[in-house]
């Protein structure tokens, strides 16, 4: 099943004097359960594409469309209403409001979606064990460590089982460990749920973990890779060689 298909898509900045093409003609697919990791240099379009498909942005042009429904042609209060139900976000800073507990973060969605006490509970419950963090629920953000604060997020971005879910650089501020935690109860997520995940990352081996990696070079799709059955540490080989061809994508901890 397709979740989201985006077809020509072309994003620019600035005026007829000064414009700036950031994303150009991208088609891109994902289908429902794919882990997905977007890579290219700074400057290169990743994160904008990234904000596009996930309605943080808008394109200048072309054609998203998730869970069947045509995002680029609604208006803000019908986007704010489909992006409630339908995306989940995980954020490199996290983005939890510090006046919350960690359960009072994690259930935000659901208080939107005016979920019941009994099934919020149930679904805290269950995405907070998958998580690790349930022994942490009566804490608020200025207690727990980033490592904690990042599963945190991850928890409130799953518990309404999105159609799909944006990762922007969930490892970014995170030591090696943390970070390894993290994108390992990701990807135990992404397979037990057949949750779907977009995510943009600089780190190859955070890339590791998704089943396919695009390419971005100057605002356009550059090639992508396909884990296939491959082990993660041939496929991290493969990530890290294609970085190398590209040029100017460093490897950083």
């Amino acid at each position: 099943m397709m979740i989201l298909e985006a077809q020509k898509l072309h994003k620019s900045y600035g005026n007829k004097f000064t414009k700036q093409e950031v994303i150009r003609g991208i088609d891109l697919r994902i289908e429902k359960g794919e882990f997905l990791t977007i890579m290219g240099a700074s400057g290169s379009g990743k994160t904008t594409l990234l904000n596009v498909l996930s309605s943080i942005d808008r394109v200048s042009s072309g054609s998203i469309r998730i869970k069947g429904e045509e995002i680029t042609k609604q208006k803000d209060k019908q986007l704010a209403e489909f992006r409630k139900h339908h995306l989940g976000f995980i954020f490199q800073d996290y983005n939890l409001l510090d006046t919350l507990t960690v359960k009072e973060n994690i259930l935000l969605p659901l208080s939107i979606t005016k979920a019941s006490k009994k099934e919020a509970n149930e679904k805290f419950n269950a995405i907070a064990g998958e998580l690790g963090i349930t022994d942490i629920e009566n804490k608020y953000p200025n207690e727990i460590s980033g490592g904690q604060k990042q599963r945190t997020s991850s928890a409130r971005a799953f518990i309404h089982d999105p159609s799909i879910i944006f990762a922007d650089e969930p490892t970014g501020a995170l030591d090696s460990k943390s970070a390894s935690d993290l994108l390992n109860k990701m990807s135990d997520l992404n397979k037990k749920r057949q949750a779907t995940i977009a995510m943009v990352t600089h780190d190859p081996v955070a890339a590791s973990y998704s089943s396919r990696v695009i390419f971005i070079k100057d605002g356009a799709i550059y090639t992508q890779l396909n884990k296939g059955n491959e082990s993660r540490q041939a496929f991290l080989k493969d990530i890290m060689k294609t970085q190398g061809v590209l040029g100017g994508v460093q490897y950083e901890h």
